[in-house]
């Protein structure tokens, strides 16, 4: 089965309504277990993936997600394009809770993931100058504009490790910095997702100030779930329309990451590890 376009839900997004013909898929990957079984099906014609990123209720924390595992499964159905929900917080009094931020820069501050598929006798060195596919970021901004939702096309995104929110003297260095919001999960999904040469676009639904804000209620899971509820909502809406639609990006710069990204000399890549990433080197080792 060959699916183009694929969600990743985060926190409380963990099904997709709509989705017709559908299958619940197992699979195994090189580097263990996706986070769930993927649902695969058809939305108003178009094939869908959809893959909870913390597992079908919320069982996975930000830094134990599978996430090599969850874009190798993806890349194996044939995914060329993925679109991420994520909770995030915000730095800037002007993306309020229930804001959606489509963001283009990431910041890395996770220190325990593993984050290439290029290890063991093999090195690819990505470009990840912008991180996030602009094709499929614009088609998502496009379905936004004229909604009554407080929205901002490219911003600045820290990725914490978590799962603890930020102290404050963290929150205040990050504002200083320029960033616009905070969350724990882009990383390192984006970077493996360039790895496999899929476009990557995110839509960042803040459910909260990041406690920077002292004359808000510092960050509490109940603030959180609150707002988590109502932006699910919205972003299932906009989803719908932004899948159909997904055929608007066709072949892009993220089809080709790797073209120029291989270091190693392809001779020496050992028949563990030909076999081992197929999915993602075939073009280049055939």
């Amino acid at each position: 089965m060959i699916v183009e376009t694929a969600i990743i839900g985060g926190s409380g997004l963990y099904d997709l309504e709509g989705i017709q013909d559908v299958q619940n898929i197992d699979i195994t990957t090189p580097y263990g277990e996706p986070s769930d079984s993927v649902t695969v099906g058809n939305l108003d014609g178009v094939s869908v993936a959809f893959l909870p990123r913390h597992g079908r209720g919320h069982k996975i924390n930000p830094t134990q997600v599978p996430y090599r595992a969850n874009i190798f499964a993806l890349k194996t159905l044939g995914v060329k394009r993925i679109i991420s929900v994520s909770a995030v917080g915000s730095l800037v009094e002007e993306l309020p809770p229930r804001s959606l931020v489509i963001p283009d820069q990431l910041i890395d501050r996770t220190r325990q993931r593993r984050s290439t598929f290029f290890e063991d006798g093999i090195v690819a060195h990505v470009s990840l100058a912008d991180p996030f596919c602009s094709n499929l970021s614009d088609l998502i901004y496009e379905n936004v504009e004229g909604l009554d939702i407080n929205s901002q096309k490219d911003a600045t995104w820290v990725v914490m490790e978590g799962p603890a929110f930020s102290t404050r003297a963290e929150s205040f260095l990050y504002k200083s910095w320029g960033a616009h919001i905070i969350g724990m999960t882009a990383l390192p999904e984006a970077k493996l997702a360039r790895e496999a040469e899929i476009c990557y676009s995110a839509m960042a639904w803040v459910t909260d100030y990041d406690c920077w804000r002292e004359d808000e209620e510092d960050v509490s899971v109940d603030i959180v779930i609150q707002n988590l509820q109502h932006n699910v909502s919205v972003s299932k809406e906009i989803l719908a329309k932004v899948i159909k639609q997904t055929g608007k990006v066709e072949h892009c710069q993220c089809n080709d990451a790797l073209q120029f990204a291989i270091i190693s000399d392809t001779a020496q890549i050992s028949v563990e590890n030909r076999s081992k990433l197929r999915p993602l080197l075939a073009k280049y080792l055939d």
